[in-house]
């Protein structure tokens, strides 16, 4: 899972939690770890000419100006790398004393830029960097290092907010369904074989927010257009999917950890919240007090302008615990079945996408997925009525079915 893991250093104290970490990690994994320390020397140098119209005026003379430049450029050049080798002494000695193989890298220029070529240049499987820097203040959410790299980068990392160690705690692991979450889960089973750890699968399932938007929706239309957009029909269609059907859809995802997670030979526990996904697992991690709190990258409706999920923003940026970030997908169906990682196809019969088509277009897509996961889960190789009637059956209830087109 993981051979080669980037340490992202820079002496502040979330950068030693996350160096014990990539320590850790690096040493049930038996990989291998590299500290990386980013200094700024040209940047000392352009901001030292930028200060030289304010010299004395005996320093102002070109001649004088380059031997001072020249100076500067060789103190700072020289002193910034001393530093950052100190930094990878101390890292150094901390892996020989975990007995974990080590590789230590110093990069200059501007912080976040060199970190993210370093992960791709390096092909690391996972990067660990504290949440905040140096530069931290009382009023301090998220340090920009962290923030950029998080944003940029598409491999999983692990981010640093305190100092109880992932070990030593608890683990909840969000699911949407996503195959960003279930790798998550992936990553959440690895530590808790590697690190004895609970975990607790969470799904939320929002009921509320068609109530909210309906509403509004309606101080809004006329008369005539309420007719022509069917507003009852909608809002009652939306009561019954939204507050019962979702409900179940969750309920399926969080099945489906806990069926992947016991093929690796781990119980887990699950829990369904209700409400706006990123809230109600705020206050479920407030609650709980959780070491980690795995989330996937990117959510169930991840486009590909999008450089990070707005719920994995949220609580990267608000959850009082260290968070993973999963940016691999990950197909949980095999793992029961075959332990691949693609997808097999399934087909549907001419009269099951007769019915399918029924089904209005925001809702399509959610039940065409729902009662594909139910087939696969059922090994079902061909989806035909009497499959989908199972599906619907189990997934959905009568007056949902029957607004959504899909009852016999």
């Amino acid at each position: 899972m993981f051979q080669k893991i980037l340490a992202a250093l820079d002496n502040s104290p979330y950068s030693d939690y996350g160096m014990e970490a990539a320590i850790a990690i690096a040493k049930a994994y038996k990989a291998e770890v590299t500290g990386c320390h980013v200094y700024a020397a040209r940047l000392h140098e352009t901001r030292f000419m930028d200060m030289e119209t304010g010299l004395p005026e005996r320093y102002q003379s070109e001649a004088i100006l380059k031997r001072q430049r020249e100076i500067h450029e060789s103190l700072i050049s020289k002193g910034l790398g001393i530093i950052s080798d100190s930094y990878m002494d101390r890292f150094e000695k901390r892996c020989q004393e975990a007995k974990v193989s080590c590789i230590r890298k110093s990069r200059e220029g501007k912080n976040f830029v060199e970190i993210l070529k370093e992960i791709e240049e390096g092909n690391y499987n996972l990067t660990v960097i504290g949440s905040l820097g140096m530069g931290v203040v009382e009023s301090s959410i998220i340090g920009g290092v962290c923030e950029r790299v998080a944003r940029k980068t598409r491999k999983d990392m692990l981010i640093i907010k305190d100092n109880i160690p992932i070990t030593k705690g608890s683990i909840i692991v969000a699911i949407d369904g996503s195959p960003y979450s279930y790798w998550g889960l992936m990553v959440a089973v690895g530590f808790k074989k590697a690190f004895n750890v609970e975990i607790e699968a969470v799904a939320a399932s929002d009921p509320y927010f068609h109530q909210v938007a309906f509403r509004n929706i309606a101080d809004a239309l006329s008369e005539d257009a309420a007719k022509v957009f069917r507003f009852k029909e909608q809002e009652k269609l939306h009561d019954e999917i939204i507050d019962k059907g979702m409900a179940k859809l969750y309920e399926g995802y969080l099945d489906m950890a806990a069926r992947v997670a016991q093929a690796r030979g781990v119980e887990i526990k699950t829990t369904l919240l209700a409400g706006k996904a990123c809230d109600e697992l705020l206050k479920h991690v407030r609650m709980r007090k959780p070491a980690l709190l795995v989330i996937g990258h990117f959510g169930l409706h991840h486009v590909p302008e999008s450089d990070m999920g707005s719920n994995a923003e949220n609580l990267l940026r608000l959850a009082p615990c260290s968070i993973f970030l999963g940016a691999r997908g990950f197909n949980p169906e095999e793992i029961i079945k075959t332990g691949k990682d693609t997808l097999p196809q399934i087909e549907w019969t001419e009269g099951a996408l007769k019915r399918l088509e029924k089904v209005p277009p925001f809702a399509k897509g959610m039940a065409k997925k729902a009662i594909e996961d139910y087939a696969r889960g059922n090994n079902h190789p061909q989806i035909t009525e009497k499959v989908m009637d199972e599906a619907t059956n189990k997934l959905l209830p009568p007056s949902a079915k029957k607004a959504m087109g899909i009852e016999n």
